[in-house]
């Protein structure tokens, strides 16, 4: 179908492209709308969205609307995360380290596949060179270490993050329109574009691009294909999300969708990143599509054949849920009886005992009192730690295994099966996706909290394995 469009699209008449060279400031639109309409006069665009006043510092379209798809993915993301089981809190550092990881990964990716762009220029961001997929593998792989280190599960707070993508995506790309880039080759559609920017680009690429592209005709907006791919993709992926089978199926289906798209999209574009002759997005997105596809299908398989615990159902998750949602009782709580005793000032009236009501629960004695208790857990912690060593360089394995176990169940983390040693059966949580740090026993309550600052202490100190 492109190749087709390619052949039929015609160069625009002379005083066409006199008029887009003479206005460097605007896009037009050809073959849309009568002569007297906007898209046939140009619509204004720069890269600029606007200068700090007092100085030259300048805000450009493509970073703000990043930051504004950055916005919004966030706030969609962390109302997701209670369903699946992860506690807010303790993902907030896996989400900002996960953000500088695709900043890292999407620069390193369009360096190492561009000839043009150095090393040494890696932290000039201003001047452009993101490529999504670098952004992809740089927050997976941040992000996922620090969320494996906050005692989370990975597979779950990808499928979190799955929409996530998509939202920063359909909307960053219109930043590409702003700086008149990620367009592809001719066409004769309604919406085929043209700006002096896409003329002198192919003018001066002619020659890479085969002889085939013409500066004279208008242009595939790319960036529009694959921001509509992606917005289609987070509805898809927003009204699946209830219905997945096991951790990490939303991760895998967003692999998919875009994968998809992007092999279509890039089989257009006059930008490309190439190794040797193939363009490295349309080979990745090609292999992303079909790696999603086998595994989905291996995993649900495994799902239904075996049964799934999912990370929210564990006791690992419940006993992180119960802490913060205590915490977010009693600190809700601890702001009403101060409204109280405001109010109560305000109008007169005795507050004392409102007083002595919030020293008992929040006041100096109180926290003292979670101190005490925090320090003991540290120490519990301490000396367990050193026991799970010491029967290591021992090699002693069923105790190894066993404190290992005891120190999961009570203290966090993740735990493997239940040991011969333990008396309990294999009940806990099981991932498909092949991870060592299955959840711990479902039949224990060990893990209860009695006190807000008790529970965050503990949820705080509860991340190593």
């Amino acid at each position: 179908m492109i190749q087709t469009l390619t052949l039929l699209a015609e160069d625009v008449s002379r005083e066409m492209r006199e008029t887009i060279q003479d206005s460097p400031d605007k896009v037009f639109f050809p073959n849309f709308g009568s002569g007297d309409s906007i898209f046939q006069k140009g619509i204004p665009v720069s890269r600029v969205f606007l200068t700090i006043p007092g100085t030259n510092f300048k805000i450009y379209w493509y970073g703000f609307l990043i930051a504004v798809g950055i916005l919004l993915a966030m706030m969609y993301g962390f109302k997701k995360m209670k369903p699946v089981g992860i506690d807010p809190d303790r993902a907030t550092d896996a989400v900002i380290s996960g953000f500088i990881g695709a900043l890292l990964g999407a620069r390193a990716y369009y360096i190492a596949f561009n000839a043009s762009a150095s090393w040494s220029d890696f932290f000039n961001y201003r001047d452009g060179g993101l490529a999504i997929y670098g952004g992809i593998i740089g927050a997976i792989l941040v992000g996922g270490i620090v969320t494996t280190m906050r005692g989370l599960k990975l597979a779950a707070m990808v499928d979190v993050a799955a929409p996530c993508f998509f939202i920063g995506q359909a909307i960053g790309r219109w930043g590409n329109f702003f700086n008149q880039e990620c367009f592809g080759e001719n066409t004769d559609l309604p919406w085929g574009m043209m700006s002096s920017e896409t003329m002198r680009y192919i003018s001066e690429h002619y020659d890479d691009l085969g002889g085939k592209v013409s500066s004279y005709a208008p242009v595939h907006p790319c960036f529009l294909y694959e921001s509509l791919w992606c917005a289609a993709g987070f509805l898809i992926l927003h009204l699946y999300f209830k219905h997945r089978k096991f951790d990490g199926e939303i991760i895998l289906m967003y692999a998919g969708l875009y994968g998809l798209g992007r092999f279509f999209i890039e089989g257009t574009r006059t930008d490309s990143l190439y190794i040797a002759n193939i363009k490295v997005s349309q080979l990745v997105a090609g292999t992303c599509f079909l790696a999603s596809l086998v595994l989905i299908i291996i995993f649900r398989s495994s799902a239904k054949r075996n049964g799934y615990t999912f990370f929210s159902q564990t006791e690992l998750s419940k006993r992180q849920m119960a802490a913060l949602d205590k915490f977010e009782k009693d600190e809700k709580e601890r702001l009403e009886i101060k409204k109280r005793i405001a109010s109560a000032k305000k109008s007169g009236e005795s507050f004392i005992e409102l007083e002595k009501e919030y020293d008992a629960k929040f006041g100096k004695a109180a926290k003292e009192e979670a101190k005490k208790k925090a320090a003991e857990l540290a120490e519990k912690k301490k000396e367990l730690k050193e026991k799970i060593k010491s029967a290591k360089n021992s090699g002693k394995t069923e105790e190894f295994k066993a404190l290992k176990y005891e120190y999961a169940l009570n203290l966090g983390g993740y735990a493997s099966e239940p040991p011969k040693t333990a008396g309990k059966s294999d009940d806990g949580y099981k991932s498909i996706l092949a991870d060592d740090d299955d959840g711990s026993d479902n039949s224990s309550d060990s893990g209860t909290v009695n006190s807000a600052e008790e529970a965050k202490e503990n949820d705080s100190n509860n991340t190593e394995n």
